[in-house]
């Protein structure tokens, strides 16, 4: 069907790192983490540590699901952006390599229009391991310096799996003004906090037997300042612009192969447009 100006209820955004770089059962993963999206017609999936298998495979469901993929690289591992196309209206990308990662991580930004409105959708996989820390938060500081580079009126959001440790954050500052986390701004629900939980997720095994838990998928949005209702029976009260309503996980089943989806549960969110 045709796009329509009108809004047509939240947007949903998931964020998901599906592992692609483990092998092991990968085509019934990937068929699994489509069938996620499918099923919740999501209409922004930020994917992170895609290789091209997962990409093509996913290809082939998003021709009869009505998705595009906009990969960030056709090499290693990289990270892609999925589009509902009938909500969704992709206008362009570009993709940023961080110059100083040792990881190939990159940063792919989706400039696309949903209900009439500008939509600026940015994915990353910062860099991995305590101790490249350092590099991970430079890496943070321009996907925020990105973030606000978008213009004023337009919906900002990023997803990815940021690898950050929360003393990271605090060590910086904490998040700038005007950008906010999720699942803080949702009040820090404990049941969509620790998106590496191999407490629970037993898709890697560690020798010695380790089962970290661990918040590094990680959702923020830019704020938008609310206008004034122009509603007869709202009054003059202020209207949000552009909030998150939702936060859960999916991905938490395990599938008849033996595996879960991905060794990190995904991020489902849920926004309110400009009312």
């Amino acid at each position: 069907r045709a796009l329509s100006d009108v809004d047509e209820g939240p947007l949903s955004v998931l964020c998901w790192n599906v592992d692609g770089l483990m092998r092991d059962k990968w085509r019934e993963r990937a068929q699994a983490v489509y069938d996620v999206v499918s099923k919740n017609s999501v209409d922004v999936v930020f994917l992170q540590e895609v290789v091209i298998s997962f990409v093509i495979h996913l290809s082939g469901c998003a021709k009869e699901g009505d998705y595009s993929i906009i990969p960030g690289d056709t090499e290693g591992y990289f990270t892609a952006v999925m589009l509902k196309n009938s909500r969704v209206r992709f206008i362009s990308h570009e993709i940023f390599p961080f110059p100083t990662s040792t990881m190939m991580r990159h940063l792919l930004a989706v400039k696309a229009e949903v209900s009439g409105r500008e939509l600026y959708l940015l994915t990353s996989h910062l860099e991995s391991m305590g101790p490249k820390s350092e590099e991970r938060v430079r890496q943070l500081r321009r996907v925020l310096r990105r973030m606000a580079l978008a213009p004023a009126h337009a919906a900002v959001i990023f997803g990815g799996d940021t690898n950050l440790r929360d003393k990271e954050v605090r060590r910086m500052g904490g998040l700038p003004g005007g950008v906010a986390d999720v699942w803080e701004e949702l009040g820090c629900p404990e049941e969509a906090r620790y998106t590496w939980d191999l407490s629970l997720n037993d898709n890697h095994q560690f020798d010695p037997p380790a089962t970290p838990r661990l918040r590094f998928d990680r959702l923020l949005f830019r704020r938008v300042e609310p206008r004034r209702s122009s509603s007869p029976a709202a009054g003059s009260a202020a209207v949000a612009a552009f909030a998150p309503l939702s936060l859960r996980f999916v991905g938490t089943e395990r599938l008849p192969c033996g595996k879960f989806p991905s060794d990190h549960w995904g991020l489902l969110a849920h926004f309110q447009l400009w009312a």
